[in-house]
């Protein structure tokens, strides 16, 4: 592993615990799994509900949080390309190149699905609406599928090879 991808990786993991920690405050009744209960409520009832058990100092968590998740997206995608990049530098073949290039569009599909998620999950908080609500589902959807897709991508790659990468 090289020194840039090392410190993406260590940045990534940094800024997950975090938004780890910076959740627990928003863990509620109504949000049980806090942040993501907020981005995945799909209706401007379920997000008003939500934003409502934050009323006493939460909603300074959920915007840290989201402030957070921003630079947090750079570190993940970073480290993502780069884990790709080394997961293919020594496979010259043209199905691997394939792969490792839908990964990387994958991967960065679910950094601007995030980053817009981010946008809209702001915009929802005062007062939230069913588009926005909808919206911020969707584009949270969009961002897990994109991460999931793309880490099986890897996978494939990392399992093609039949000899292990040159050190």
């Amino acid at each position: 592993m090289r020194l840039p991808m090392k410190i993406s990786f260590v940045v990534a993991v940094a800024l997950f615990l975090v938004l780890m920690a910076i959740n627990l405050p928003l863990k509620t009744g109504s949000a049980p799994q806090g942040i993501v209960s907020f981005q995945l409520a799909g209706t401007a009832e379920q997000a008003y509900t939500i934003i409502r058990s934050w009323r006493d100092g939460g909603l300074i968590w959920v915007h840290l949080s989201l402030w957070v998740d921003f630079l947090f997206i750079v570190a993940y995608l970073a480290a993502l390309l780069q884990l790709t990049r080394h997961f293919t530098r020594d496979r010259p073949g043209i199905r691997e190149r394939m792969i490792a290039r839908w990964v990387r569009v994958l991967f960065v599909i679910a950094g601007v699905s995030d980053v817009a998620e981010n946008i809209v999950l702001l915009n929802n908080l005062s007062p939230p609406t069913d588009s926005m609500s909808v919206t911020a589902t969707i584009l949270t959807l969009v961002k897990l599928t994109g991460l999931v897709l793309g880490i099986a991508g890897l996978v494939i790659i990392r399992a093609a090879r039949r000899r292990p990468l040159n050190h």
